[in-house]
Parts: structure tokens; sequence; C-alpha cells
């Protein structure tokens, strides 16, 4: 009688190294999450009058129509959302760009999305008067989904490659600018309304705001995720993806569809906030490794957690004035981006 005899250690130990790493990357998903409600709660207290949490707790859920729960409810909880939907957005978004054109430098306004928003929203100003922020945001949504559909004309339709499509993006930036600069320069209106959605702020963020911009955040998060498997074999090269059955062209599309989703509303809805969606993804690489089905949900947590943090240093810094979150994340992610070029050139040497 024959009995099967147990598998060395050693197979054992490989076998099991999976679930491990598994078993900590969900633990670290949790954790950081843990993190997210935290800045969330401080982002709701913190600001240019401090309110304390038992206060907040009473705006949220105990309303009277007081000062504090006015600010709490109708000023600062709108904030807060519209905060963690453009945080998730632009980590998203950056993340689905990197995996995309196989660039780890890559960022949102790559593909012309930010100045495709910013040409859109400029035209409505001096041509057609718009004036709010809800106008504001259908225009530069418009703009940055037409845009999105210009470049991956340019880039090649469905001959599409990473290169292709970084160039025309580029291509199509460049020529926006020089649209919207001419624009402002020739009409003092449009400038003076332009300067404070062009840095990037959450201060302006209200309820309709938030209802108008949230469907598409949501499809384009649900998108993103959904493609974690595709772009995972894309990152491999075209014809690995051909091999492992992944439909490149369609992949591609969809791939755009939900960076315009994202990035566009997000930059509809505060301006472009630049640096999001490049640091977030680099960090959580650090410790989820390159599986996309990882790095897509640490970077729709982690995202908002920059965000907001950068928005409520933003509040305290200048105290009783503030800085735009815009400004804050430019000055922590230039550095990390230099430190990026550097150090992919020290690796090509």
């Amino acid at each position: 009688m024959l009995v099967d005899s147990p598998p060395p250690p050693a197979a054992v130990s490989a076998e099991a190294a999976p679930r491990r790493r598994g078993a900590l990357r969900a633990a670290g998903l949790l954790a950081v999450t843990g993190v997210l409600l935290l800045v969330v709660a401080a982002s709701l207290a913190i600001g240019a009058k401090q309110i304390p949490v038992g206060q907040v707790w009473h705006g949220l859920f105990h309303y009277s129509g007081s000062e504090t729960d006015v600010v709490v409810r109708d000023v600062r909880v709108p904030r807060t959302l519209l905060g963690l939907l453009v945080g998730s957005a632009l980590g998203l978004a950056g993340t689905v760009m990197q995996a995309l054109t196989r660039n780890p430098l890559a960022d949102p306004g790559l593909f012309g999305i930010n100045a495709g928003a910013a040409a859109a929203v400029v035209s409505g100003i001096s041509f057609l008067g718009v004036t709010s922020l809800t106008g504001y945001v259908w225009f530069a949504f418009l703009g940055a989904a037409l845009v999105s559909v210009v470049v991956y004309a340019l880039g090649g339709s469905r001959g599409a490659t990473p290169v292709r499509l970084a160039l025309a993006g580029t291509a199509v930036t460049a020529a926006l600018n020089g649209y919207v600069f001419s624009v402002q320069l020739m009409d003092t209106a449009a400038l003076d309304r332009m300067r404070f959605w062009t840095v990037g702020s959450l201060a302006s963020a209200n309820a309709a705001v938030v209802t108008q911009v949230a469907p598409f955040v949501l499809v384009g998060i649900a998108l993103a995720l959904l493609l974690a498997r595709p772009l995972n074999a894309l990152a491999l090269g075209d014809d690995q993806a051909r091999a492992l059955g992944t439909r490149l062209t369609t992949t591609r599309v969809l791939a755009l569809a939900a960076v315009t989703l994202l990035c566009g509303a997000a930059t509809a809805a505060c301006g472009p906030v630049i640096f999001v969606g490049l640091m977030v993804p680099h960090v959580v690489r650090t410790f989820t490794g390159p599986d996309l089905r990882w790095i897509l949900p640490y970077a729709a947590v982690l995202s908002p957690v920059l965000l907001l943090g950068s928005d409520i240093a933003g509040r305290v810094v200048v105290r009783p004035s503030e800085l735009q979150v815009g400004i804050v994340t430019a000055l922590l992610g230039g550095p990390l981006f230099i430190h990026l070029v550097r150090r992919r050139r020290m690796a090509q040497l």
C-alpha cells in the first residue's frame, strides 16, 4: 500500500509565501483606511476656526442651525467629501496613466486633460459669460473629454502606443496652454476668474459641485479597478499581453475613458491639482510591488489622505488666511519629482 509522503518544507514555505503577502497587503489596506478616517475627522475639525470633536459630532447628527453647525455641515462636510472624491480620482488616474504608458513619471496632465479643461473653462468665461463654479464643472469636464478623444486619435487610434499617446498629449497641451494664455491676456475678466481656479483649491466646494462630479468619479473608480488585470498584462509588453488574451485596443480605450472620467471630473471641480497622481503610485509600489490589483485600491485610499492632509496644512500654516491645496501639493511634489528623475538617470548609467 502506497502512502503519499508529505511535501517538503521548502514547497510548503513557497506556497505559504503568497498567502502571507496577501494577508499583509490586506492588513495594510485596512490600516491606511483607518488613517484616512482620522484625516477626514481632522478635516472636519481643523481650519480657520478650530472646532472640538464633540461640536463636530453635534453638527453632523444633531444639527441646530448654530454658527458652528453651519460651518461643519455646510462648509467642511462638502469640502471633505470633495477632497475624498478628487483625491481618489487623481490617484487612480495617475496609476492608470503610468500603467497605460509604461512610464513611471506619467501624470494625468500628460494626455492634455488639464489643458483641455482649462481651455474649455476660459472659453466659457470669456465668450459665454459663465461665472459660477457649477458652470465651470460642465465646461471643464467637456473640455477634458474632447481633448482625450483628440489625443487618442492623434496617437494612432487603434494603433496607439504609449510613446505616440505621450507625444500627442504633449503637443495638444502646448497648443491649448498657448490658447488659454492668449485669451487671458485679451480678457482681464477671464484672467481674474481663472486665477483662483487654476491654482487648485477645495475652498469653494459645496453640495452642488459634489453632487455633479460624484457620478463621474464613482464610475471612473469602478472602471479603473476593473482594469487591474488587463493593465497588469499590458505592463509585460504588447506581445505578451496578446498571448495572455488581453485585447489591447479595448484595454487602452477603457483606460483612457477611466482617466478622462477621473481626471476630468477632479479638474473640473477644483482646478488642476498637480503631483498627487504622480506621488502616490510611487509610494504605494514600495510596499505592494507592481501588482495593480493592490496598487489601485491603495492609491484610491492614500491619495485622499495626501490631498486632505495638504488641504489641512494649507488652512493652518497661514491662519487665518489659507494656502490653496494645489500650492501645497506642488511644494511637496516638486522635490519628489526631481528625486525620481535623478534616480531613473542613475539607473540608466
